[in-house]
């Protein structure tokens, strides 16, 4: 797999965290706090595809599936997934502790999970994909963070929609 697909990859799943930052960073919160919300983000995002790698070899192992196949599925599910939450209307809350920050940085890298299953099977660097999703998505995030006052006003929903769009066409990639 290029460079050039496993940064594609890098981008759509870092449009959730990117786009919730952009919300966040519109609500005053404290500098230290976008710092952490970047470093924890890309730490999740660094973990999550190994761990789903490993839980990806012991599926492959006992059933005859191809990995393409199930990464393709996964980017779709993920891209729909996205679409659908577009139209959510959740009630942000400040993250205002570690703790929060820490489980913001889960919830937007669940994803990197599933993309971890099937891209070890794709890939024969999955530590380098995982660095590269690490890093994208703490960049990402910390310019959601920082960029939020200004973005969310002018462009709202549109990182998601860009996010899924790039898993969606990934996935039919990969099926087809």
């Amino acid at each position: 797999m290029s460079l050039g697909i496993l940064f594609l990859i890098a981008v759509g799943l870092s449009m959730d965290a990117f786009s919730l930052a952009l919300i966040y960073g519109t609500l005053n919160m404290e500098t230290k706090y976008h710092n952490l919300m970047s470093i924890f983000v890309g730490l999740f995002h660094f973990f999550m595809p190994l761990f789903g790698y490993f839980v990806g070899k012991v599926i492959f192992s006992f059933l005859p599936i191809s990995p393409e196949i199930v990464a393709g599925v996964i980017f779709i599910a993920l891209s729909v997934e996205m679409l659908l939450s577009l139209k959510k209307e959740e009630q942000l809350k400040l993250l205002e502790n570690t703790v929060s920050i820490c489980l913001f940085a889960f919830t937007v890298s669940i994803d990197s999970f599933s993309i971890g299953i099937g891209l070890g099977n794709l890939t024969e660097n999955i530590v380098l994909a995982a660095i590269i999703f690490s890093l994208t998505s703490a960049i990402f995030t910390y310019l959601g963070v920082k960029l939020g006052d200004i973005l969310v006003k002018k462009f709202g929903n549109i990182a998601t929609l860009l996010g899924s769009m790039i898993l969606f066409m990934l996935g039919l990639h990969y099926i087809f």
